[in-house]
């Protein structure tokens, strides 16, 4: 079982990579758009703030993500495959949105990737769905995730929309030179974001590798262990230096027109909703939260002005991405399951 234990830890730490500029773009662009920092100074700054969340952030969100699927019942030949499998459906999309400056989701990604594999090999069973819980007014499992990923752009649309209208009333007499001081202060709100990011989005990549090693026998409970942190936060924050400009220019550019105190709201409103979801052990998109929050303050201020058309263009992205990394997903097991030196 080591060759698939460490090619299935690779895969995740790729995922991670990739990951990394793929969100870290989420981050960069309100300070790169309003010019309150230079890019490279945007990309060290969030780096610190990335690297940091997940060591510091605890593992709630690692629980829920290494607790989505049960295949201590399937074989080890057969249970490591298919993580890989959805691994590579999350990564190949990844890539594939990247590509195309699309801003779309990694734990929508993840999400639907590791559940298209589980069904096409193993059917619906082994998927905690959480729905019953649910019924019972109780959050667990894919219902959780679903409902996080779901929510959580809606509060960082209402958090932008209500912040910048409280921010223009207590500004409306400020001398223009304000801008001066909010650009000062993204030093602090976009490290915080990339905090924020870092503890809800690594902690992914750290309890899908922690499965990795408890499928393939390496330790006997499901507990995150420090070396796993570390290298997580290695791999996501290596991510984050290479950044994700197309991303950049789509988010900073193409959906609202960003001055200082645009990108001070986006920060500040995405934050808490990427807090918040931490807190509560459940993973959110920092994608669709930074999105949906300039929208937001956009919205708030002059909606016309608004690009409604490149918010589309991004709902049509988030809503095929769990299908879509779902059939890759499923595609992937169905090849490797082929190959006969695993013997599927």
């Amino acid at each position: 079982m080591l060759p698939l234990i460490v090619l299935a830890a690779a895969i995740v730490l790729v995922f991670d990579y990739t990951n990394g500029f793929h969100d870290a773009s989420n981050i960069v662009a309100g300070v790169v758009a309003s010019r309150a920092m230079t890019p490279l100074q945007a990309v060290l700054v969030v780096a610190c703030g990335e690297f940091l969340g997940p060591v510091l952030g605890g593992s709630a969100v690692a629980n829920t993500l290494g607790n989505l699927i049960d295949l201590s019942h399937l074989p080890k030949g057969q249970a490591l495959p298919i993580v890989i499998s959805g691994l590579f459906a999350a990564v190949a999309w990844n890539l594939f949105t990247w590509w195309r400056g699309l801003p779309s989701s990694s734990s929508h990604a993840l999400v639907g990737g590791l559940i298209g594999a589980v069904l096409v090999s193993a059917g619906a069973e082994p998927v905690y769905w959480g729905f019953a819980e649910l019924r019972r007014g109780e959050f667990d499992g894919f219902s959780k995730v679903l409902l996080a990923l779901c929510l959580s752009p809606l509060l960082g649309f209402f958090a932008g929309f209500v912040l910048q209208r409280l921010t223009m009333f207590l500004l409306r007499a400020a001398h223009p030179r304000i801008n001066k001081y909010l650009q000062q202060s993204q030093w602090l709100t976009a490290a915080a974001l990339a905090f924020a990011h870092g503890s809800n989005d690594a902690q992914k990549s750290m309890g899908i590798l922690t499965l990795v090693l408890l499928l393939g026998g390496a330790i006997d409970s499901f507990r995150v262990p420090g070396w796993v942190i570390l290298l997580c936060a290695g791999a996501m924050t290596a991510g984050t230096l290479t950044g994700g400009w197309r991303i950049v220019r789509t988010l900073g550019f193409s959906i609202y027109k960003i001055r200082p105190i645009h990108a001070l709201n986006s920060q500040l409103s995405a934050c808490g909703a990427i807090f918040a979801g931490s807190l509560c052990g459940a993973p959110v998109s920092t994608t669709h939260v930074v999105a949906a929050s300039i929208m937001g303050i956009g919205a708030s201020e002059r909606p016309r002005t608004v690009h409604w058309g490149k918010a589309w263009e991004i709902l049509e992205t988030w809503l095929i991405t769990i299908p879509g990394s779902a059939l890759i997903a499923g595609l992937s097991y169905m090849a490797i399951s082929h190959l006969p030196a695993l013997g599927l």
